[in-house]
């Protein structure tokens, strides 16, 4: 539950307060209501209605140019908008179905964060019993990728994986939510090179990264809760597209890992990993100074959306400071790359700490930020297949004009 917001945070605005904030008339609040340009809905009182402040706040950036630092920018107002219930950003954190992840990260494991976000209140999808079917084909095809990247091989298992579970393709809410534990758990085994397992999830990886390490389950606990969902990011919107057209969650889920591993969004995480190898020793002030100097941009800082730096990354941080990180990439490279070029630590930079402290494998980066998001997806996903609709957006044409 979220208490004590600031303004900034709120996920609803009064129509006096949504009207000062655009700086017009109640009259013309209600008239960008019925154009759709502001969703609208009862509050408490059921007298009153109360408005998405995410709306009022895209409309206000759309109707005034941004004076935000180059590299920060805010939502494009002409992308697609699609409603959800599942997830939405605050400058205090990604919020899933109402609570903020940032808080959630404290205690909840990724399965409590799933069954949240899957809305699965009536259903456990990961009760013992609710294993993934394994078929031969599907074992011979992770044996030939064991030496494939993390989300290569998931890809090649999950392919025949719809055609494994005769549940795939249920209608049901329950259902979809159980079809979404067995493809976690198969994801998770398969990045693992492990078999599926009713293990707590971050213990499994844990157990199989870094045995040994007393800080790494309840590390890599957080950082997956963390990531479980950031609403319409590219990878979540492909999966939305795919599911749109009437796909199994299964290969849903296949659409999202493929746009994952493109080097601006999850394999961003490999790039931050190698910057932070670079930094391990010597005058890292000094390296970085020459570095932007030489026009070179950080990958694992800045980010699109936040403007005053990334939550997520703080939260993990702090917590890999309390759990003996060195102070060096904890707090150190991050305050001299704020200082040389404005622009926060984001969670890319936070899992490569993450995956240096813990020594896990190289590639663990994408992959935990896979195996994390999957849970997103799959409630993106299943919420799409409820609405029946196909996401189809228009172009805006800006070739040659067609001959006479």
């Amino acid at each position: 539950m979220l208490i004590n917001m600031k303004k900034s945070d709120q996920l609803y605005l009064s129509a006096r307060e949504a009207s000062a904030e655009l700086a017009i008339s109640p009259a013309t609040l209600y008239a960008y209501v019925s154009r759709g340009l502001i969703r609208s809905e009862p509050g408490q009182d059921t007298r009153r209605r109360r408005y998405r402040a995410e709306d009022v706040r895209a409309l206000k950036e759309r109707r005034t140019p941004s004076q935000e630092p180059r590299g920060l920018k805010s939502f494009d107002a002409d992308l697609p908008a699609l409603d959800t219930a599942v997830s939405t950003i605050t400058e205090a954190g990604p919020v899933y179905r109402g609570v903020n992840c940032i808080t959630l990260a404290d205690s909840a494991t990724l399965e409590h964060a799933a069954t949240l976000l899957w809305d699965a209140a009536s259903v456990d999808p990961f009760a013992a019993d609710n294993m993934p079917a394994v078929s031969p084909a599907m074992r011979a095809i992770a044996r030939a990728a064991a030496s494939a990247p993390p989300i290569d091989r998931a890809i090649a298992v999950l392919a025949l994986a719809a055609g494994a579970d005769p549940r795939a393709y249920s209608r049901a809410a329950e259902g979809r939510a159980l079809v979404g534990g067995r493809i976690l758990r198969l994801v998770v085994a398969t990045m693992l090179n492990a078999a599926p397992s009713s293990a707590p999830l971050h213990r499994q990886i844990a157990e199989g990264w870094a045995p040994g390490d007393a800080a790494a389950a309840d590390l890599i606990r957080r950082a997956l809760v963390l990531l479980a969902d950031h609403e319409l990011n590219a990878s979540t919107f492909t999966v939305r597209c795919a599911a749109s057209t009437g796909l199994n969650l299964y290969d849903s889920t296949i659409a999202g890992l493929a746009a994952l591993k493109g080097p601006r969004h999850g394999g961003a995480g490999a790039l931050a990993a190698q910057f932070v190898r670079t930094l391990a020793d010597g005058d890292a002030a000094a390296v970085i100074r020459e570095r932007v100097a030489l026009g070179e941009r950080f990958a694992g800082f800045g980010h699109g959306v936040y403007r005053q730096g990334d939550p997520r990354a703080r939260a993990l941080l702090k917590a890999l400071a309390r759990a003996g990180a060195p102070p060096r990439l904890t707090r150190d490279i991050p305050a001299h790359v704020l200082e040389a070029t404005g622009e926060f630590a984001n969670i890319d930079y936070a899992l490569a700490v993450l995956t240096q402290s813990l020594k896990l494998p190289p590639g663990s980066e994408i992959a935990l930020f896979a195996m994390a998001r999957t849970v997103g997806w799959i409630a993106h996903a299943s919420e799409q297949l409820r609405s029946g609709g196909l996401i189809r957006p228009r172009a805006r044409y800006t070739g040659p004009v067609p001959r006479a």
